[in-house]
């Protein structure tokens, strides 16, 4: 039995970028993770970005996400290879091909986007 499955937890770099291609659309993510360890002392930061590529009417639901979103996806890990243009060399690309996403925003930012016009309100 084989597992090819790949959890991700971060936010968006950029909008979503939608592609169509022969009828067929296709919408990229640029999710970046961070981790961080002790050196010396000191905490180090690594922020590994990743890109998420969807399809169909998830991809739908994708291309409306946007900068700074807080997503989980889901998918399998798959590489792909194409020559490059400028370097006429072969290269490797690996991607996330998602089949799940849950956006994890706060429903009280999201509410307060959607009012942009309420006025500010304090907790007491």
């Amino acid at each position: 039995m084989y597992q090819n499955k790949v959890t991700l937890i971060g936010f968006l770099g950029s909008d979503a970028e939608v592609r169509t291609n022969n009828d067929r659309s296709l919408t990229t993510l640029s999710l970046a993770t961070k981790s961080s360890y002790k050196k010396d002392g000191k905490y180090i930061e690594h922020t590994e970005w990743h890109r998420c590529v969807v399809f169909g009417k998830l991809g739908e639901f994708a291309a409306k996400l946007t900068k700074g979103a807080h997503v989980q996806v889901e998918g399998e890990l798959r590489s792909r290879k194409f020559e490059s243009t400028k370097t006429s060399t072969e290269v490797t690309i690996w991607e996330i091909r998602v089949n799940s996403i849950l956006k994890l925003d706060r429903a009280a930012k999201a509410a307060a986007e959607d009012s942009e016009d309420a006025p500010d309100e304090e907790a007491a």
